[in-house]
C-alpha cells in the first residue's frame, strides 16, 4: 500500500492523480496546511523538507513531483502513464516535467512564497517578486503553447503523467493573473482533463473539509 501526503492547491495533485490513474492500491492523507501541520515533527520525519507531495512506498519516501510520477509509471506500466517503451519520448517526459517543477512552479511561487529568496523583511522585494508573477507565468505559458504542447495532449496523441503535471500548474494560471483564454491549446487541455471521471474524483477529494 503506497501512502500519499497532499494538501489541497499544491502541485500534489499531479501525483494524486498517477495514483488514481495507475489503478494502484493506495492512502491519501491530507496536511493542513493553515495550522502548519507540514512542519509538524511528525511529518518532518516522513519529509524533512516540509513540503508536499511525499509518497511513502515499503522501499521508503519518495519527494518530488517528477520522481514521484516517473515512480507511479513504472511500478504501474499497465496504466501506460509513461511511454517506457521509447527512450526518447520518455526522456521528451522528463524533459517536460522537469521545466514545470524548475522554471514554472518557481515563477509561480514567488507570488506567495517569496520569502524563500528574500528576506522576510525585505517588504519591497518580495512586492516585486508578485508583481512579476503574471509576466512570468505568461512566458511560460506561452512557451508550452507554442513549443511543448503538441495536442491534444502532451506528447501528441498519447497520454502521460506530463498532462497530469500540466493540468496541476494550468489551474493556476487565473490566480496568478493570466488568462486561460489567452492558450487556447492550454484551454482545451484544461476542460477535457476536467471532464474524466479520476480528476474529478480526486478534486472531491482535495476539495472536501
Amino acid at each position: 500500500m503506497l501512502t500519499l501526503y497532499y494538501a489541497p492547491g499544491t502541485c500534489a495533485l499531479a501525483s494524486h492523480l498517477a495514483l488514481e490513474y495507475s489503478g494502484a492500491p493506495y492512502e491519501a492523507k491530507r496536511l493542513d496546511f493553515k495550522t502548519e501541520q507540514q512542519r509538524a515533527p511528525e511529518y518532518l520525519k516522513i519529509n524533512p523538507k516540509g513540503r508536499v507531495p511525499a509518497l511513502a512506498t515499503d522501499r521508503g519516501v519518495l519527494t518530488e513531483t517528477p520522481a514521484l510520477l516517473q515512480y507511479i509509471a513504472q511500478s504501474f506500466p499497465q496504466a501506460q502513464l509513461a511511454p517506457l517503451d521509447d527512450a526518447f519520448l520518455l526522456a521528451k517526459v522528463n524533459e517536460f516535467n522537469s521545466y514545470l517543477c524548475a522554471t514554472v512552479h518557481v515563477a509561480h511561487a514567488h507570488k506567495g512564497r517569496g520569502y524563500r529568496w528574500v528576506d522576510e523583511a525585505d517588504a519591497a522585494s518580495q512586492e516585486a517578486m508578485k508583481k512579476k508573477v503574471p509576466q512570468t507565468m505568461a512566458e511560460c505559458f506561452t512557451l508550452i503553447e507554442e513549443k511543448f504542447l503538441k495536442g491534444p495532449w502532451v506528447l501528441g496523441e498519447r497520454f502521460s503523467t506530463s498532462d497530469l503535471y500540466l493540468y496541476t500548474i494550468a489551474r493556476w494560471l487565473e490566480g496568478d493573473g493570466v488568462a486561460v483564454k489567452r492558450y487556447p491549446k492550454v484551454e482545451d487541455h484544461l476542460k477535457r482533463m476536467d471532464a474524466q471521471p479520476q480528476v474529478q474524483k480526486v478534486l472531491a477529494a482535495h476539495q472536501a473539509g
